[in-house]
């Protein structure tokens, strides 16, 4: 099968989005399907006003001649961006199917950096985008329900994995000798990193990543270890020296450091909110307090064993193969395109 994947985020940039769709390609290429993946880096693009790191693309009229020379028997949408939006303008035009996915929660994102832009305007957005697809694509049961809240509909469960390959535990090693607390992900309004790097905690504390607020951070925390971007095999030997991997956002969809450093053993410190209530087994693999610094402290007690072993059940192929399973074929049955409707949940 032919298969067009869409989305305005892929490498360089670290996300957890770009780790699922560069997972996702490789899955169904190892199925025998021939993928395209258009990204930005088959535009021309400027950088994103406030986060640099992430391009938009501003010629978006090739979109279209790109979907047409490939001919895919199915095209899924994976962003909401610029590239997105110009897909779907192009697919709805001819009254072709397609799927779409909700990586991010938007609505909160906007809000947490621009406080008077209320979530329900950022939800009106995803309603508008989603409308006509053919499967929403969302990773857990726990945020189909809370978007179908939001009158968002057609919403189907995509889990996603971990490679068990790369991040895995090394017994190898000897363990440091003070603990270890560590945050990986994007340095970022967002990501609440500074409920983590104010906490009161014994040992060292190490955070991996970058984005718009590093340098302000940096200079704020001198006590804090900042590694920048680490990749692959760095990574994960990161994860296998960490004693606890601390993951502050409130906003998250899912979090795939946290099956990452699961899978090396690593358990985790959270909030109780969707994403770690979604990912982790409480008081198994990972604690989650509203007091953070709690939740760090009971997490070095927990198995590191347990901890990989829970983790280790969760393959990218199983995956690809829901991912497959929900795919509308673009030339079936016509679509019921509503874009001519009302938004009237706001």
């Amino acid at each position: 099968m032919r298969i067009l994947i869409v989305s305005d985020a892929w490498t360089p940039q670290v996300n957890g989005v770009v780790t699922s769709l560069a997972a996702l390609v490789g899955e169904l290429r190892g199925l025998g399907h021939q993928v395209k993946l258009l990204s930005p880096a088959d535009f021309r693009a400027v950088p994103c006003p406030t986060y640099p790191e992430i391009p938009l693309v501003w010629d978006l009229w090739r979109v279209g001649a790109v979907i047409r020379d490939f001919r895919p028997d199915c095209v899924h949408l994976a962003t909401e961006g610029p590239l997105g939006w110009a897909a779907r303008r192009w697919l709805v035009k001819r009254r072709l199917a397609f799927s779409t996915a909700i990586h991010t929660r938007f609505p909160e994102y906007v809000s947490t950096r621009w406080p008077w832009i209320a979530p329900r305007f950022g939800y009106a957005f995803l309603r508008a985008f989603h409308r006509p697809s053919q499967a929403v694509l969302v990773t857990t049961e726990r945020l189909r329900e809370e978007f179908a809240s939001w009158s968002l509909q057609r919403l189907q469960l995509w889990r996603k994995g971990v490679d068990t390959q790369l991040f895995r535990p090394d017994e190898t090693r000897p363990r440091p000798a003070r603990p270890v607390f560590l945050y990986v992900g994007r340095i970022a309004p967002e990501k609440n990193l500074q409920a983590f790097l104010d906490l009161d905690l014994p040992g060292d504390r190490c955070v991996v990543g970058d984005g718009p607020q590093r340098e302000a951070l940096q200079l704020q925390y001198p006590q804090v270890r900042f590694l920048g971007y680490r990749h692959g095999q760095a990574l994960a030997e990161i994860y296998q020296q960490a004693s606890v991997l601390v993951f502050p956002s409130r906003t998250d969809t899912y979090g795939l450091v946290m099956l990452e450093a699961l899978a090396c053993g690593t358990p985790v410190a959270a909030f109780p909110v969707a994403g770690p209530l979604d990912v982790l087994q409480q008081g198994i693999n990972g604690v989650m307090d509203e007091d953070l610094r709690a939740a760090c402290l009971a997490a070095l007690e927990l198995d590191r064993e347990r901890c990989a072993e829970l983790a280790a059940v969760q393959s990218w192929r199983a995956s690809a193969l829901e991912f497959l399973a929900m795919q509308p074929l673009i030339d079936g049955e016509p679509m019921v395109v509503a874009e001519a409707l009302p938004d009237t949940a706001l």
